[in-house]
């Protein structure tokens, strides 16, 4: 652990909105050097003015596969040190299983998975050196049971809990810590705009919610910090579903 005058360096992947926002947010309230990085220079700019002087905001597209060695390597450049990885960066599609076409699948897996590894990897050849590190990975209940119309979506965030386990079991002995959160049905403007258009859809949700009602992304922050915090110093390779017990429910 570092001293505690010196502030640790966080990545918040996607953090520019919803739940990523919301893990940054938390993050810079307990003096993490917070990083955020998405696609949309608008949104960063407006995080940048809500989080303040502990964010720091990177325009990048993570599918850009080839320009994250370099990425990695000026964060390190600039801030000295990466402690703490959050893979939160997704995107989904809603469509009939036979309507998906193989481009459209390969793109969620682009961007859900594949970036993730990548991203990973990178960070992991700075965290090896200085032996200590925790990367947090976020899946969804659509990884824990069955949902209808996001076959992509489903496939790439049950790789993210696998690859999860195979990270935590080859990297922990090195002291870098892997875990990964399953939120369930989180209130953010996506979701709520969703199952608001799929009545259907959202009378489902709250009748297998033993709490009766959504999540908020301060939930899955609040998990984040536990994780990426010394409290956790003895937990890896674990799947934390934050989700008022969706995943459970009947």
């Amino acid at each position: 652990m570092k001293e505690k005058n010196i502030k640790r360096v966080a990545i918040v992947t996607g953090g520019a909105s919803g739940i990523g926002l919301a893990i940054a947010k938390k993050f810079t309230e307990n003096n993490f050097q917070t990083v955020i990085i998405g696609r949309d220079k608008a949104k960063l700019a407006h995080a940048k003015k809500k989080l303040g002087s502990l964010c720091h905001t990177i325009a990048f597209d993570l599918t850009g596969l080839r320009g994250i060695p370099s990425l990695v390597e000026d964060i390190i450049e600039q801030f000295g040190s990466i402690d703490v990885l959050v893979n939160n960066a997704g995107i989904n599609m809603k469509k009939e299983f036979t309507e998906v076409t193989d481009e459209e699948f390969q793109t969620i897996l682009l961007t859900n998975v594949t970036a993730v590894f990548a991203m990973s990897r990178e960070v992991v050849k700075h965290m090896k050196k200085i032996a200590n590190g925790t990367i947090i990975n976020i899946s969804s209940m659509a990884s824990q049971y069955g949902l209808p119309k996001v076959i992509a979506y489903t496939a790439s965030k049950s790789a993210i809990e696998g690859m999860t386990r195979a990270m935590a079991v080859e990297l922990s002995p090195l002291g870098i810590r892997v875990n990964c959160i399953a939120p369930g049905f989180i209130a953010t403007d996506m979701s709520s705009k969703a199952l608001n258009n799929d009545k259907e859809r959202k009378q489902k949700v709250m009748s297998r919610t033993p709490m009766g009602h959504l999540g908020d992304p301060v939930d899955i922050a609040n998990a984040a910090l536990y994780l990426a915090n010394g409290e956790a110093k003895y937990v890896t390779g674990v799947v934390l579903p934050v989700d008022g017990g969706n995943s459970i429910g009947f």
